[in-house]
């Protein structure tokens, strides 16, 4: 039996402006690999609504964010073996379930800003 799940992903444009936007999914198969999900999210996230710079963007890593409030805006710097989406594998086996939320990014922004958080208006 496939489960399947309502996802929140943060699509985020920028760490230093915290510049991101929610969308949400529902019936995503938690069976998928991470590559499969990106995929699905890169093509819908071209839908109407969307402002062009996130359509536009080159995202390419996935993050749990979990629960617990952090003082980053955006989402915690910590925990990226656990919390980061392995390429290969299933989003079920990397901790990801229904309601999860999951942050979508360019691992060389998250980097660079990870080298020196931080923020500006």
């Amino acid at each position: 039996m496939c489960e399947s799940a309502v996802l929140a992903v943060r699509l985020v444009r920028s760490f230093e402006h915290r510049n991101f936007k929610p969308v949400f999914y529902k019936d995503v198969s938690l069976d998928q690999t991470v590559e499969e999900f990106i995929t699905f999210v890169k093509q819908v996230s071209t839908r109407a609504g969307l402002p062009l710079p996130f359509k536009k963007f080159d995202y390419d890593t996935m993050k749990i964010i979990h629960g617990a409030k952090t003082n980053e805006l955006v989402m915690s710097l910590e925990d990226d073996e656990k919390l980061i989406l392995r390429d290969g594998c299933r989003l079920q086996a990397c901790g990801v379930a229904n309601d999860t939320e999951v942050a979508f990014f360019r691992m060389a922004d998250y980097e660079k800003f990870k080298a020196n958080p931080k923020t500006e208006w």
